[in-house]
Order: structure tokens, then sequence, then C-alpha cells
């Protein structure tokens, strides 16, 4: 099924590609073939259907750190183009990928298998490296010495093989290298070479130690070593001990650089790891174990988890415990905040959950995981007009984000505004490319509502989509 969608995409977007004349940017060779604002709209509408074909792990505070890394890592970069958007897919295996027009989706296994924020980051900085040298649009041009559904099936299959997996995406890189095998593999391994260069780059101008790219690879090589499955970032970025010996050297002609472990990446480590344990006592009990032995960063990312695991079990009383010693030590941490609030929510003590949040609010006026986790407290205390309120507020700040729409629509049904509630799921619908039932939506709306202007917003929704459409699947 996603096989078929992009590959429809990309030759609904290729023959315009092929059909317009597009001016170059300067010092840019393929900007000629494919124009950035192609790669853009490309890259939209691609993410479009990778939220609608892939689960997504709905976790604010993991998200607003990749994003807040990334960006720390883009202003260090070689990219010109800062319009970034994020994918978090709920999947435990180590991946992460770039896509056209500035996707970046991660896995949230990654943070399973880095050692620390470097390695994390190492990854990041990579997949910028693909953005920023337009490797996509660099494939197209070199396979536009093949033919259109060869550009279409090549594309197709590295995301496919990134967001699916690698068994899925490989069948479907088998079905167009009937032309030109040997030269798009030497292309890819090309590409490889360059964003490892640049990534490297990237990291010792953000901070980081360099050598941590190589540290990246080579966990990923012995993951390889023992175990049968390969990890799907090596399905579409071919690791070898000679790629692991390069980074080695380019990273060592560069000054050492000391990057002190962060606290944050390891609050996010422990998030992945009790929302993937199937026994959420055994972790709790292991952390509880090697509490003794921990210092530091490390030892707070450890009670952070006992408490978060005391959560997930329902030990309300005992978490809240546990996490008043880093609450004392660092009480405006968001991290700590919103755990403080959760527990506080899952109790039933909603004005203490509420208190926590508005206060943390004031500080940090439209924090994303702040205003999520209020407009949620909201919602389970019953006071669905004002959770509604917050999240319009917060759409006014995310417009693009499926999760808030979806949240928004099921509260304005609880609300009994039926009318927003149409016009909520529409927009959900946009965000995951499903413009048929975004259309009925907004439809549903327009003929319940006699506001003038309320009608015209609604008609002003129902014209874009109408253009989205008229755009990709005419």
């Amino acid at each position: 099924m996603q096989a078929t969608l992009l590959i429809l995409i990309l030759l609904s977007l290729g023959s315009q590609v092929y059909g317009q004349v597009n001016l170059p940017v300067l010092g840019d060779s393929v900007s000629g073939t494919i124009s950035t604002q192609q790669e853009y709209e490309f890259g939209r509408e691609l993410l479009r259907q990778i939220r609608r074909e892939t689960p997504m792990l709905d976790d604010p505070l993991m998200m607003e750190y990749i994003i807040s890394l990334t960006y720390k890592l883009a202003v260090k970069s070689e990219l010109r183009d800062h319009r970034l958007e994020f994918v978090l897919i709920d999947n435990e295996i180590l991946n992460a990928f770039a896509a056209p027009g500035g996707i970046v989706g991660v896995n949230a296994g990654l943070f399973l298998f880095a050692e620390n924020e470097g390695q994390f980051a190492s990854v990041l900085a990579h997949e910028l490296a693909h953005i920023s040298q337009r490797h996509y649009a660099r494939s197209v041009q070199e396979a536009q010495k093949s033919a259109l559904p060869s550009v279409a099936g090549l594309l197709a299959s590295l995301i496919i093989a990134s967001t699916v997996g690698g068994d899925a995406g490989q069948a479907a890189l088998m079905t167009t290298q009937a032309v030109g095998q040997e030269n798009r593999l030497r292309y890819s391994r090309s590409n490889e070479q360059e964003a490892d260069r640049i990534g490297i780059r990237t990291l010792y101008n953000a901070g980081f130690d360099p050598n941590d790219m190589a540290g990246m690879f080579e966990q990923m090589m012995r993951m390889q070593s023992f175990s049968r499955r390969l990890p799907e970032f090596l399905s579409t970025h071919p690791l070898d001990e000679n790629r692991i010996a390069d980074s080695k050297n380019r990273s060592n002609v560069l000054p050492p650089v000391q990057h002190a472990q962060s606290i944050e990446f390891l609050l996010m480590k422990q998030r992945a790891t009790l929302h993937y344990a199937n026994n959420k006592d055994a972790v709790i009990q292991a952390l509880q174990r090697d509490l003794p032995q921990l210092n530091g960063v490390e030892k707070d990312a450890a009670i952070y988890g006992i408490a978060l695991g005391q959560l997930y079990n329902g030990q309300h009383v005992q978490a809240s415990q546990t996490l008043d010693s880093l609450l004392k030590k660092d009480s405006t941490r968001i991290t700590y905040v919103m755990l403080e609030a959760d527990i506080a929510r899952e109790a039933g003590n909603f004005p203490k959950a509420l208190g926590i949040l508005e206060k943390n609010l004031r500080i940090n006026p439209d924090n994303h995981p702040l205003s999520m986790s209020y407009a949620k407290t909201l919602n389970a205390n019953g006071r669905y007009g004002d959770a509604a309120a917050a999240l319009e507020k917060q759409s006014l700040v995310r417009p693009n984000d499926p999760e808030l729409w979806y949240q928004l629509a099921e509260i304005q049904g609880k609300a009994g505004n039926i009318s927003k509630l149409h016009q909520a799921r529409g927009e959900f619908y946009i965000t995951i490319g499903d413009f048929t039932r975004a259309r009925n939506q907004f439809n549903l709306a327009l003929n319940m509502e006699n506001d003038r202007l309320l009608k015209a917003r609604i008609q002003q929704r129902l014209d874009y989509i109408r253009n989205l459409q008229n755009r990709y699947y005419r």
C-alpha cells in the first residue's frame, strides 16, 4: 500500500520536474533538474504519507528534544533552508532518515542504542548533510540516464526502507535496478561518504566530539555482529570497517572536544526504555540496583526512570517521593515538571497538576509539551471548553501537528462544538494526506455554520484542499 502511494506521488512530481524549466541556484548544479521549491513541496507531501502509513509516537518531550538538538546542529551545518519538519516513529529499531525538503525522521529506538548525546547527534548531523547536499535531487539527476520509473522507484525504495523496514525497501529497490545498477550504487556510496564528512564537521562546529560518529558506527557494527537482524539504518546507509576507519581519520585531524554527558538526552533515553519495556518492574529494579554505583547526571536520570516507571505502575505516592529529590535540585526543568504534573493528574489531584502547569507556562509561554499536558489535564478534569481553547491556541504555534488536531477534535466533541469537531478532524486529515476525508469534514462544518466569516474560513480550507489534490492527484 505505502509503496504504491509513494511511487504514484513520485511519478506525479517527476512529471512536473521533467515538464518545467527551473532556474538553478548559483553554485547548485542540480536545480536545473529539480528545484529547491519542488523538493520542498515533494517533502511535504511525502511527510503526509509517512504520517498516514507509519505509526507515530505521541511523546511531546521526545519530539521537542529532537527538534531542539537538530536545530542546534542545523545552524552549524551547510543547510541553507531551515524549514524542517520532524517525525518521531514508534519503532524500537535503530533508524533515522532524511527526505527531500527538510524532512527528518527518527525512530524512538535511536534513543535506546545511542550511548550519549554525541552519538545521537551524529546520526542527525549525517541526515542533515543528506538534506544540505540535496542527495535526493542528485539521485534524480543521476537516474535521468535511465528512465523516470527508475527515478520514482529509487526514491520510493529509499523512503520505504527508512520508514517501513529494510526488507520492504530492499524488495522495492530490486524492481528498479534493471538499468544503471552499478552506477547508482556507486553514487549512493559517494553520498554516504560526503554525508559522513560534512556530518563530522557539523558535529564539531556544534560543540560535540566528532569521534562520536565513529562511535555510533561501531555500536551498529556490534549490533550487526550479535544479531541476525540488520539495524534498519544500515539498510539505506551501508557500513563497513573502511567507513568507520575513514570517520576516525577525519575526526582525529580536528582538535579534541570534551562534551559533557547531557542530562536531557539521558532522560529521553529513560522514556524510550520504559515505553518499550514489557516488564516495567524489571526496569525499575535494575535502576534501583545500579543506583549506588552512579553519580552526577547518570544518577539523576536513573532516579527519573524509577519515578516514571512507578507512575506507569500506578504507584503515585512512591513516584512523587522518588521525583522529589530531582525537583529540589532543579525545580524548573520541564521534563521534571511534566512528570510532577502527570503524577498529580493520574492521582486525580487536578488542582495541583493545573497549578504546576500554569506556573510553568507563565515562565515558558507556548511551550509545546507543557501546553499539551495542560490541555490533557483540563480534559481529564472535565473542563472541555478550556481544554479546547488551550489546544486552539497551540494550533497557531504548531499548525501541522497531527496529534494536536486529533486531540482537539476529540475534545471539541466532548465540549459539544460539532462544527469545530469537523474542522479539527479536517485539519487532522490534511496532515496525513487523506484529502477526501478532509474535504468531507469541512463540508459538514460548512453546512452547520451560519456566520459568514466562519463559512468563508471553512471555504478557504476547502479551496486549499482542492489545490493540493489538483497538484498531486490530477
